[in-house]
């Protein structure tokens, strides 16, 4: 057991600033966190929403999300700065990203009638590849495998910042071995219509999971639209695992053989015929985009976001007057 050479007592002061976004079971609040000597960084708070605050499962799984991820240190995975807890309310403090995500994405470029190229849509796919390969791949203080999976891949789990990086977030229902409570084989984790067919079907994930989320990502990215998308939960369910893979090409004319075969090689039912790690996802992904020169950079796509955004990128939502007390309770004290 590694001895500390001293240890540092410390506290911070968060101050709510405005609501960023919120999600089924958690909300995230652009948030000051103030040091000693006038220090301040802008970060974003996490909470777990109010109705689910008092259920044990949801909060040893939010405890365990923070531990999960706290060294998950990668350009392409949002950071986790701090767990803490205020007045019985835990929160985590993370990497606070000045963009959007894919699905606001999505709906801005749907508003401007505007196309994403095939180029850039293939680079935003890279970049969660090569986060998943991270992640995939982390391994313990003492170098054991973690088996994670995020197990949410999703058009509202991928951010992009303004400066074009791509970032994935909420690893809140992954797998990770002594992490997280789950109950997988028992229920349905995960958004029904990108999640892959295992899922859908109840059964154990690993790594290829994700593979297969990517793809639709992608496909959703090049098509503008999520094929397996249903009316409801269950019919998104009922297309990932019984609706034909389509032939891209004949929906859209800019996806060629090579991209075609990417999509159905993410998109394979068969996990045996599906990509078996994110690293070859994303050799295939970049050397398609990258083999006959230069391609798209953070820049181009933060330069793209920008024009398509403009300065306001999302109007600012007030923070909750309760959380807000809260936070100053408890660090007036």
């Amino acid at each position: 057991m590694r001895v500390p050479l001293f240890s540092i007592q410390s506290e911070f002061r968060y101050e709510i600033v405005r609501k960023i976004f919120e999600g089924g079971m958690g909300i995230v609040y652009e948030a000051e966190q103030h040091g000693s000597r006038d220090f301040v960084k802008r970060v974003a708070i996490k909470i777990i929403r109010p109705n689910y605050a008092s259920q044990k499962m949801f909060i040893e799984n939010f405890i365990g999300e923070a531990k999960l991820v706290a060294d998950l240190i990668h350009t392409n995975i949002v950071q986790t700065y701090h767990l803490g807890e205020a007045n019985g309310v835990c929160f985590i403090a993370m990497e606070l990203i000045r963009g959007v995500n894919l699905e606001q994405f999505s709906h801005q470029l749907a508003d401007k009638r505007k196309t994403l190229s095939k180029e850039l849509a293939v680079f935003i796919t890279s970049r969660i590849a090569r986060g998943l390969a991270y992640a995939h791949s982390k391994s313990d203080k003492n170098f054991k495998p973690m088996g994670i999976v995020h197990r949410d891949v999703s058009f509202k789990n991928i951010l992009i910042a303004f400066e074009g990086d791509v970032k994935l977030t909420d690893f809140g229902i992954a797998k990770a071995k002594g992490f997280l409570t789950d109950q997988e084989g028992e229920v349905v984790a995960g958004k029904p219509d990108y999640m892959s067919p295992e899922q859908a079907d109840f059964q154990i994930t690993d790594k290829r999971s994700d593979i297969f989320s990517a793809g639709v990502v992608l496909g959703h990215l090049l098509l503008g639209r999520n094929l397996f998308k249903g009316a409801t939960a269950e019919e998104s369910r009922n297309r990932i695992l019984n609706q034909p893979i389509p032939d891209f090409r004949a929906l859209d004319a800019r996806i060629d053989d090579k991209l075609n075969d990417i999509l159905h090689h993410c998109l394979a039912r068969d996990t045996n015929r599906r990509y078996a790690t994110a690293d070859e996802l994303m050799y295939d992904l970049e050397y398609y985009i990258y083999h006959s020169g230069y391609g798209p950079t953070n820049e181009t796509l933060g330069k793209f976001i920008r024009e398509l955004f403009g300065q306001e990128p999302v109007k600012p939502v007030a923070a909750d007057a309760q959380l807000k007390t809260i936070f100053l309770a408890q660090n007036a004290r």
